[in-house]
């Protein structure tokens, strides 16, 4: 055989090599330890995505603060339904936030008909009303999980219309494929890491409330229904969480024994209460809106845009760095 024929497929399992390697993340990475030594409770990061995260979740600048006296906002603007009793003057200034946090582009009229505040369109008026009251209770009745921190609009938009980080029901035609039916995986998708997992992991968790532990303490346990797809929902899911959240499994569980609660860092619990948040605001708030968004803010399935974890984190564990924006707007928290 000649040098030639030899050297082909040596170059070739090197080009293969290489490709592989474009999908890992070269060292050095910066290792902290979160908990007591030796339980692998750590957090790896790549310094050199972090500079980029943290300028993405710079808090924008308050406007200057207003007397919060004199004539309420109910009883200077009509068709007004919620934070009535807000004072005219605070009212007005948190709508300039609201304009500069959601559509700076668009000013008023991206909420509002020009020449005419009263009625209620164009449609996006009818869902930031909605919003400001899913805002409120985000603040006032999951403090399990965003504490004294709290949110606002801010948090989810970063001056964007639509937030970046949304889902839908996976397009029912992406389920055949050229081999047959993909049966919902199979189809590298970016909010499973790019793996052949199933690529829709939110629909299941962050709609439909099933559970998500599936691990049991016993082999093969008598009546389990458990399959090993759904071991790969989980998984997709937790990919999401950990890519959304810019943090490794160790953030909340134990190397050693992922299950036991007990064993477990407090952010476990925390993450309790968000998936059971984001399901909550994904079913009362947005779901409920279906009629009012127009098919553009839809699905391939007809669904309305809905939040997880990625909608207000965007790669960090503590969205905008932990800092609260309610102290400058504390209608915002009740």
């Amino acid at each position: 055989m000649s040098d030639r024929a030899t050297r082909l497929p040596r170059l070739l399992v090197v080009g293969l090599f290489g490709l592989g390697l474009l999908a890992c993340e070269r060292p050095p990475m910066d290792v902290t330890q979160t908990n007591y030594p030796g339980v692998a409770i750590q957090q790896v990061t790549n310094p050199r995505l972090q500079a980029a995260k943290l300028a993405a979740n710079q808090m924008p600048a308050p406007l200057p603060p207003v007397p919060t006296d004199g004539p309420a906002a109910g009883e200077t603007f009509k068709n007004l339904q919620v934070l009535g009793d807000t004072s005219a003057l605070e009212f007005t200034r948190l709508m300039a936030a609201m304009t500069t946090w959601v559509a700076p582009a668009n000013g008023c009229n991206y909420c509002h008909a020009p020449g005419d505040l009263v009625v209620d369109r164009p449609y996006t008026k009818v869902v930031a009303r909605r919003m400001i009251q899913m805002t409120r209770y985000i603040n006032r009745e999951w403090k399990d999980h965003v504490g004294d921190t709290g949110v606002t609009c801010y948090t989810c938009h970063r001056g964007q219309p639509v937030p970046e980080h949304i889902w839908y029901e996976a397009d029912p035609g992406d389920a055949v494929a050229m081999v047959g039916s993909l049966a919902g995986q199979n189809s590298p998708a970016p909010q499973v890491g790019l793996t052949s997992l199933p690529y829709d992991p939110f629909t299941a968790f962050l709609r439909d409330g099933q559970d998500i532990r599936i691990q049991t303490a016993s082999a093969l346990p008598v009546g389990s229904t458990r399959n090993i797809k759904d071991a790969e929902w989980t998984y997709g899911f937790m990919i999401h969480i950990s890519e959304a959240l810019g943090v490794n499994c160790t953030h909340c569980h134990n190397s050693r024994a992922f299950s036991p609660w007990e064993q477990s860092s407090p952010a476990r619990v925390t993450a309790w209460h968000g998936i059971r948040m984001v399901r909550d605001l994904n079913l009362e708030y947005l779901a409920g809106l279906s009629d009012v968004f127009p098919d553009n803010r839809k699905g391939p399935a007809g669904d309305v845009y809905k939040i997880n974890c990625g909608t207000c984190h965007q790669g960090l564990s503590k969205p905008l760095l932990g800092v609260s924006m309610l102290k400058d707007y504390p209608r915002l928290a009740q």
